[in-house]
């Protein structure tokens, strides 16, 4: 058992970070809200890069039921959450779960809606990420940002597409199918691209959002681990004007 004491992000306290596994990104717990590493360098950067945000406008994207998304939940005064459910339509609540339906390739918000939208290890089960990168520069007011993270498997290798979809929605297998938790469905996410660190470059091409990609070590913050980069795209304040 690896056990550190140190202060949580998260929680804005001290704490003890332990993990009965030396793969610490899915095992170095904080003792006060149970984050994982990357929760805590998620909620790092969010308070980094927007001090106030709890008083901005804040759409999370498939919310975690610990660390971060509890945070932004509890503390956020504009704060609003979606799910993607198959079988209500966009925009609508699933009565069940209280949850909005969204889908990130086609979202169903105005254009310069939010401050910030927070996804948290989401984009790697998107059949059209190009296509959700848009939406969500959309959707962002000018100057806001997309901040999120995800498993930068490939890093400094070309990102590479896992899983994509025919033009009849047939799902095509580039590799042994691959599916990760989702709170919303059973079956769980299908793993559809291994990112690398050329994200940087695809969004920034198809959402025209300059982005940046942050790495934390810092045990003293339980910020250790593989794979806990947090990336930031930024919507201009205003377009790119041509002379």
């Amino acid at each position: 058992m690896f056990e550190f004491r140190g202060y949580c992000p998260i929680c804005e306290a001290p704490a003890t970070f332990c993990s009965p596994d030396e793969w610490f990104r899915d095992h170095l717990i904080c003792s006060g809200c149970g984050s994982m590493p990357r929760e805590r360098a998620l909620m790092k950067v969010i308070s980094d890069y927007c001090p106030n945000y709890r008083e901005v406008d804040i759409h999370e994207s498939s919310p975690g039921d610990r660390g971060a998304s509890i945070k932004l939940r509890t503390l956020c005064r504009h704060y609003s959450s979606s799910q993607y459910y198959r079988d209500i339509p966009l925009g609508s609540i699933n009565w069940q779960t209280g949850q909005r339906c969204e889908d990130l390739e086609q979202l169903s918000f105005g254009d310069n809606t939010f401050d910030l939208f927070i996804t948290q290890d989401v984009v790697e089960h998107i059949f059209e990420p190009e296509k959700a990168f848009r939406e969500i520069a959309r959707v962002l007011k000018p100057g806001g940002a997309h901040i999120f993270t995800v498993p930068l498997i490939n890093k400094t290798e070309k990102s590479e597409r896992w899983a994509s979809r025919s033009e009849d929605g047939e799902i095509i297998h580039h590799h042994p199918p691959e599916y990760h938790g989702n709170p919303a469905d059973a079956e769980g996410s299908l793993v559809t691209m291994n990112w690398g660190y050329d994200i940087k470059e695809t969004i920034t091409q198809a959402a025209e959002t300059p982005t940046q990609v942050i790495t934390i070590d810092d045990i003293g913050l339980g910020i250790r681990a593989e794979y806990i980069d947090v990336i930031i795209s930024h919507k201009p304040l205003r377009a790119n004007l041509t002379v």
